[in-house]
């Protein structure tokens, strides 16, 4: 009996991945000819401009799926490659003459670096293959956020801009990212825990920026931290190598975690923050609160 076993990889981590949408949006340029676009009129002379643009988004590489043959069969094993949970899915594509026990699809949550037999599958005839798709999202749909004031994620001694808030139309217009903040500031700048938790992910390597969405959209540096009530906060857009945490690390509110960079899909310097969750496999960013130096910022845009 001839088998053959072939896989289909598709990763959801999209920490930051916008629809394409047109904006209005405002384009300046600072002293030292560095090219900033925003969603609010800066101060001093802008032009307003019509934009198609999309929001960044991370490598997906947060699971691996392992095929191993045995006996009469393949043994179906997915393995989490984080440091906090991953929800994996998984399910048939094209098959022939097969069968799986536990049934196929299905979900499963798989704890920090975790690797679990999903399924198995057993050939039930000649010429048996099989496909499989996975899908993964890092956190557990289980989780449950707090209503949490959360610090600056810079320090007091650094200028406060916020150049795109919740509902941006710039690039805060999916569930990704609808709720996240852009604060622009030079590249070098020191960014703090907002929240104390776990580094669940880090991606530092990326040196380039751009405005092309195909060439630039996986190509930004983050800082994933990992809250005790199952949020996560993503940081964005950080200096090549300027990480300053290792993944597993505790880290309390207002430890240096980075240094702010201009990576991958990018307008301009800045730190994309934004708070999301695991809503049934679906990347969600979600409200929250933030102190600034003069009491809580106003993220909204309404």
């Amino acid at each position: 009996m001839s088998k053959r076993a072939c896989l289909v990889l598709t990763g959801l981590l999209l920490s930051c991945m916008a629809t394409v949408a047109a904006s209005e949006v405002y384009r300046w340029v600072d002293k030292k000819g560095q090219v900033h676009y925003e969603d609010r009129a800066p101060q001093g002379t802008a032009s307003k401009v019509t934009q198609r643009d999309a929001g960044i988004r991370e490598p997906d590489e947060i699971s691996e799926m392992d095929i191993v043959e045995r006996g009469n069969g393949w043994d179906v094993y997915v393995r989490n490659l984080l440091h906090g949970p991953v929800e994996a899915s998984l399910a048939f594509g094209k098959i022939n003459a097969v069968s799986a026990k536990p049934g196929l699809p299905m979900r499963q949550v798989l704890n920090p670096r975790e690797r679990v037999q999903i399924t198995r599958v057993d050939a039930t005839g000649p010429n048996a293959f099989l496909s499989l798709n996975m899908q993964s999202v890092p956190g557990s749909s289980l989780a449950a956020p707090k209503d949490i004031l959360y610090q600056l994620p810079i320090d007091k001694k650094t200028a406060l801009k916020v150049a795109q808030g919740f509902d941006g139309r710039l690039t805060h217009t999916d569930e990704q990212n609808r709720f996240a903040v852009d604060f622009s500031m030079p590249v070098g700048t020191a960014i703090l825990a907002a929240r104390g938790g776990i580094v669940m992910q880090t991606t530092g390597n990326f040196d380039r920026t751009g405005t092309n969405q195909q060439k630039y959209a996986a190509r930004a540096n983050i800082v994933r931290i990992l809250h005790e009530d199952g949020s996560m906060a993503v940081y964005a857009h950080l200096k090549q190598n300027g990480i300053m945490v290792r993944e597993g690390q505790r880290v309390i509110a207002g430890q240096l975690i980075a240094y702010s960079g201009n990576t991958g899909f990018s307008t301009g310097p800045h730190l994309h923050f934004c708070l999301q969750v695991n809503k049934g496999m679906r990347l969600v960013s979600i409200p929250f609160r933030m102190n600034g130096p003069n009491g809580e910022l106003k993220l909204s845009r309404k």
